[in-house]
Order: structure tokens, then C-alpha cells, then sequence
């Protein structure tokens, strides 16, 4: 069943690619394992996926001894900073970067293990009340602050959209979070880069990519419906 929904996914992708003039090497495909058993990332990882989404420090800690070690573990959830000294050596990415002191602990936590974490600034474009995420304003002044740090390199930005019925109604966040990256990328920001967008999910990946997503962020489109944890 995820060989053929990888099958699909990868259709997909590729075609939405196609309509944007794209190349498909350009879009990395995170496949969010959250909630879901070994089992199922290892039937994935055999069927080719090696990036892998977490939203939780404590399964990206459980999982992370049980796959093999070229796996690309992303943690795409919110961190909370008490927990960043568990994973800073363990992740290739974190997407959900929000707030300075956040920054700060992953600068610290970094330092004594001699890494440099890629991030991701996570902007809340739409303004969702119930969603972290900086507002729009925010975002370059704290680009701008992080930019300093010597074991955090910026890579890009990331995006929640709204849970919507018709992924065309997301076009505009993906459309205004490309904008902000390419207004950052002007500013010629030392220790910044803006080579990734990641943005999407399984509603709306296709619309994202037409608008410049380099990851999108796939869960249920490939490992079937979430399972609630007690």
C-alpha cells in the first residue's frame, strides 16, 4: 500500500512540475512518519524514501536507533526549547524555527556538540490564531539576529497552510511566502540562504510546487490516515 501511494505521490509531483516548468530534482519529497511504526518507515525507506518529518522529539528519539543511518530526519513540529540538546545532533533540518530564544537554545545546544544546524524560519503567512509561526513583519528582523549565529545556518522558510477543501484557496500563502523569501535573498544577509521552501502537504502539494516548494511535507497521502496516540 505506500509502495503504490509513493507510486502516486511521485505522479503527482511530477506533473505538477511539468505544468510549472520545474525540474523534479528541484522538489524533495519529506515523508511525515508521525504516529506511524517502524514498520511503516522502514516499508518506505525500502521503497526509496530516505527524509523522513517528525513532529515529536520523543519519536524522532525512539525511531532514530531502528533505521539506517542515511535516513534524513526532519523536525517539522513545534520544538520546544528543552528539548533541543536531545535531537541537535540527530536531525538534518529543523523547519520550525519561530522564535529568537528558540534560535538561541539550538546556537547553544549546537556549539557543544561542534554541529551547525540548518533551519528554517516557520512563518504563520495566513495568521492562524491556532498555528505558531512568526508574522510576516517578523521575519527579516529575526533573519537578520540569527544571521550571527555561528552554528545555525538559515536555509529558507516554511509554511502551515490552512486546512482548506479546495487547495486552490492555499495558493496565495505559498505565492507570499515565495515573495518573502526573495525579498530576504536581496538583502545579501550573511550565514542566510533562501534555497528552501518548504511548504505543502498532502491537500496541497501539487499548488505548493507550482509556486516554488522545494520540500513538501507528506503524511497521509503516503502512510494512510493518522493514528491518534493515547
Amino acid at each position: 500500500m505506500i509502495q503504490e501511494h509513493l507510486r502516486h505521490v511521485e505522479e503527482k509531483i511530477c506533473q505538477a512540475c511539468d505544468r510549472s516548468g520545474r525540474d523534479r530534482d528541484d522538489v524533495t519529497l519529506i515523508a511525515v512518519s508521525k504516529t506511524k511504526p517502524i514498520e511503516d518507515l522502514k516499508e518506505a525507506y525500502r521503497c526509496g524514501t530516505r527524509y523522513f518529518g517528525e513532529n515529536k522529539v520523543q519519536e524522532i528519539m525512539e525511531k532514530y536507533p531502528q533505521m539506517p543511518g542515511d535516513v534524513k530526519w526532519h523536525m517539522i513540529g513545534h520544538l520546544q526549547r528543552n528539548k533541543v540538546k536531545y535531537i541537535v545532533d540527530k536531525v538534518a533540518m529543523i523547519h520550525s524555527v519561530d522564535s529568537l530564544r528558540l534560535a538561541q537554545t539550538i546556537q547553544t545546544e549546537a556549539a557543544k556538540e561542534q554541529v551547525t544546524i540548518p533551519i528554517l524560519l516557520e512563518v504563520n503567512v495566513a495568521g492562524e490564531e491556532s498555528k505558531f509561526g512568526l508574522s510576516v513583519e517578523e521575519v527579516i528582523p529575526l533573519t537578520e539576529q540569527i544571521s550571527t549565529m555561528k552554528n545555525i545556518h538559515i536555509q529558507g522558510l516554511m509554511t502551515i497552510a490552512p486546512y482548506v477543501d479546495d487547495p486552490e484557496e492555499n495558493r496565495w500563502v505559498f505565492r507570499e511566502l515565495k515573495k518573502i523569501s526573495v525579498d530576504i535573498e536581496e538583502k545579501n544577509i550573511d550565514n542566510v540562504d533562501m534555497y528552501v521552501l518548504s511548504m505543502g502537504m498532502t491537500g496541497d502539494y501539487e499548488v505548493a510546487i507550482e509556486e516554488g516548494a522545494t520540500m513538501i511535507r507528506v503524511g497521509t497521502g503516503i502512510f494512510g490516515s493518522r493514528v491518534h496516540l493515547l
